[in-house]
């Protein structure tokens, strides 16, 4: 029987140790190269795009001779306006990557030994940053979609003459989603939130490339589907795949996500799941990946992603209301 590939020698090739042991000088270093691979590591004025600069030493900052802007190797980034010290972004990345079904704020805050308020914004900034890749993406050749709901889960009560239907709506807490996937056969997956899947399709279709081939299960939300594509529906009350039709990639895709929330967050609130999504559909993209590149492609997604805008500053906003 082959190997797993994460099982594999092939899918080791990054140690927390090391980077743990890394000085503030190679952690600067090593987001300086990553950063700006495209010039050797040589910076670029965030601002005007300038690559003439003097260094200042005692401040880790580089000063623009073109416009005078003072920048440092995070300024513009997801990470802009840093307090923690550069080493922890790096081994955050590391622990976050080496999660094969995710990682835990609290874990984290405990990895890191840092607030878990810090380690929550921390661990959405990194799932904003490396969910900004398929966000333009278009599907195309053969695509699956599906969807799943998570969340308003409705505890039944303890005597069964107490006990209710929880099938109707009027016996629903309201709070549940659905997670619809678009998923390309050897290729990207692309993921969002709604309230039922029929209310997903005005979002994805229009990112479906024309002549694509979209394999879809026997619910009434995907009737849509025929008037665009080509659709291949299965009926999974028979079978699974019937030789021209099949969603097991979604499914899979799925697997990952349920097992995220029930066996690492426990319970995912419905305003961040599309972002919890995201995380699991980049996983999932780069699952035969080794950690070591993963962890270069998420550090360099924190590195080129601009300043977020829902989490700079969340907890103040937060406190504010």
């Amino acid at each position: 029987m082959a190997q797993h590939f994460l099982l594999s020698r092939a899918a080791r090739t990054l140690s927390l140790a090391k980077v743990a042991r890394m000085s503030t000088e190679e952690a600067h270093d090593a987001f300086r190269m990553i950063r700006w691979c495209d010039t050797g590591g040589d910076p670029v004025c965030p601002r005007c795009g300038g690559l003439t600069h003097s260094f200042i030493t005692t401040r880790k900052l580089w000063k623009c001779q073109a416009c005078k802007h003072q920048f440092s190797v995070t300024s513009g980034t997801i990470f802009a306006s840093r307090k923690l010290p550069i080493g922890t972004y790096l081994l955050a990345i590391a622990i976050f990557v080496n999660g094969a079904k995710g990682h835990s704020a609290l874990q984290l805050s405990r990895d890191l030994d840092v607030q878990y308020k810090t380690a929550f914004v921390l661990s959405h900034k990194l799932r904003e940053a490396i969910g900004a890749d398929t966000t333009t993406h278009t599907a195309s050749g053969e695509v699956e979609i599906d969807g799943a709901y998570f969340g308003g889960h409705v505890r039944p009560e303890n005597r069964k003459e107490d006990r209710i239907d929880r099938r109707k709506a009027e016996n629903q807490s309201g709070k549940r989603r659905v997670v619809v996937v678009l998923r390309e056969r050897g290729g990207r997956t692309i993921t969002t939130v709604s309230q039922t899947e029929d209310a997903s399709l005005p979002v994805l279709m229009p990112r479906i490339a024309p002549g694509t081939t979209v394999h879809a299960d026997e619910a009434t939300g995907w009737d849509r589907l025929h008037a665009r594509f080509l659709t291949k529906r299965i009926n999974h009350s028979e079978s699974y795949s019937d030789g021209e039709a099949c969603t097991n990639q979604a499914e899979s895709f799925f697997s990952r996500l349920r097992r995220a929330e029930m066996g690492v967050h426990h319970r995912i609130s419905g305003t961040y799941l599309g972002a919890y999504a995201g995380e699991m559909a980049w996983r999932e993209d780069h699952r035969r990946i080794s950690n070591g590149v993963q962890y270069l492609m998420a550090t360099n997604a924190a590195l080129t992603h601009p300043v977020s805008r829902q989490w700079k500053g969340y907890w103040q906003r937060s406190a504010a209301h």
